[in-house]
């Protein structure tokens, strides 16, 4: 909890005294890192999703039981966040208001994006599917980020997204199909092969 409670102070230059109490990003996570997450995993029925119910009606942000966040987490507002059961969100990332990391309705296992450390994900992006967002990485507010995986070190804008930066040069690249999908479009093949 320290480490959220320092990203707070890090990312929010508004935030003085003791009013990181009263941020919902810092309840959200506390509640769900240290009830709700530890409930799921030990295979409790009902009351891990019950209690992110609750959490979602008191902070806005929605995140599934199953869903593995690092430290240092900040989530600037909240509302409107979505956090899917398969997502991982690695250590000091920063998340905006209404940012999905979702699926596609078009995988089973992994479903929802898996986010490196320090990453930066601006208000309204949508990233769907089990794609990979690498290590520092900024993805642009209200980019549209599936089955595609975003390198280390790029930021990336719009909709579909594509890579602005990287490395600290200008650029204007695609991004890279997620190894996700290309095992999808694998399958879709050989099943297809074999029905022919």
């Amino acid at each position: 909890m320290f480490e959220d409670v320092k990203a707070i102070y890090r990312n929010d230059p508004a935030c003085r005294n003791l009013e990181f109490l009263l941020y919902p990003s810092l309840h959200a996570i506390v509640v769900h890192r240290y009830l709700i997450h530890p409930l799921y995993r030990l295979g409790v029925p009902f009351f891990p999703r019950l209690l992110s119910q609750v959490a979602r009606f008191l902070t806005g942000m929605e995140i599934h039981p199953g869903a593995r966040i690092g430290p240092g987490f900040f989530c600037d507002h909240g509302a409107g966040v979505v956090i899917g059961e398969t997502a991982v969100i690695g250590a000091r990332c920063v998340l905006f208001h209404g940012v999905t990391l979702g699926g596609t309705g078009k995988h089973t296992g992994k479903r929802h994006p898996t986010v490196g450390d320090n990453v930066f994900i601006g208000t309204h992006a949508t990233i769907l599917g089990p794609v990979r967002i690498g290590d520092d990485s900024r993805i642009g507010a209200e980019a549209v980020v599936i089955n595609r995986d975003v390198p280390a070190n790029c930021s990336v804008v719009g909709s579909p997204a594509y890579i602005v930066k990287r490395d600290g040069k200008k650029v204007h690249e695609p991004l890279p199909v997620s190894v996700y999908h290309m095992e999808d479009r694998e399958r879709e093949a050989r099943e297809n092969g074999g029905n022919g």
